[in-house]
């Protein structure tokens, strides 16, 4: 879960780079700290269903690979 924290406070960064440059602004006011801490919690929770994902299927592959399948689906 620290992982996805710092993951999404990156993401805040990069985002703002990316809108600061596609409208050439040269700063962004994110309206106080609720709306920043907002957008933390999505970019959170974005990055925390694709680790979780990620991890899922790097746990599953191994038995896939070994031919152990479950068609219990």
């Amino acid at each position: 879960m620290a992982v996805a924290g710092v993951v999404g406070f990156i993401l805040i960064f990069l985002e703002s780079m990316i809108v600061m440059y596609l409208k050439g602004y040269q700063t962004i006011e994110f309206g106080g700290l609720a709306p920043f801490i907002n957008v933390w919690a999505m970019n959170f929770f974005f990055v925390f269903s694709i680790l979780t994902q990620l991890t899922n299927w790097y746990e599953n592959r191994e038995g896939f690979e070994k031919g152990e399948e479950d068609n219990s689906y």
